[in-house]
């Protein structure tokens, strides 16, 4: 089983910036991909970035050109840093990870919390 530990959460006012941090422990060889989900108070869950063990990532259109995922396969760490933050972006952020793809998750992190002030 894998267990996925998150940080980095916090409150930022809008423009600002935070980085995300996930270390997989336990079962995490054979994760090929991991990611980011969010879920905002009253919406659904939805995914945010995802990156393989190639290094080919996706991004949801909301966060492209603001947010970037980034993976350090031998810390078994994956990294969401993300730059001028809006309040829209206010959401529990959950770290993903997946044998195949992030848009079939096998393992969940407790989630962080992220709070983008006006």
């Amino acid at each position: 089983q894998v267990r996925l530990v998150e940080s980095g959460g916090g409150l930022v006012q809008a423009g600002g910036s935070l980085r995300l941090s996930c270390v997989a422990s336990g079962s995490a060889f054979g994760m090929n991909a991991m990611g980011w989900y969010r879920q905002a108070p009253g919406k659904q869950r939805e995914l945010v970035a995802g990156i393989i063990s190639g290094g080919s990532t996706n991004y949801a259109n909301s966060v492209k050109d603001r947010f970037t995922i980034s993976r350090d396969t031998a810390k078994n760490t994956v990294y969401l840093q993300m730059n001028n933050l809006k309040p829209e972006d206010t959401a529990v952020y959950y770290c993903v990870a997946s044998p195949v793809t992030v848009a079939r998750v096998a393992s969940w992190g407790q989630g962080t919390q992220v709070t983008v002030s006006s």
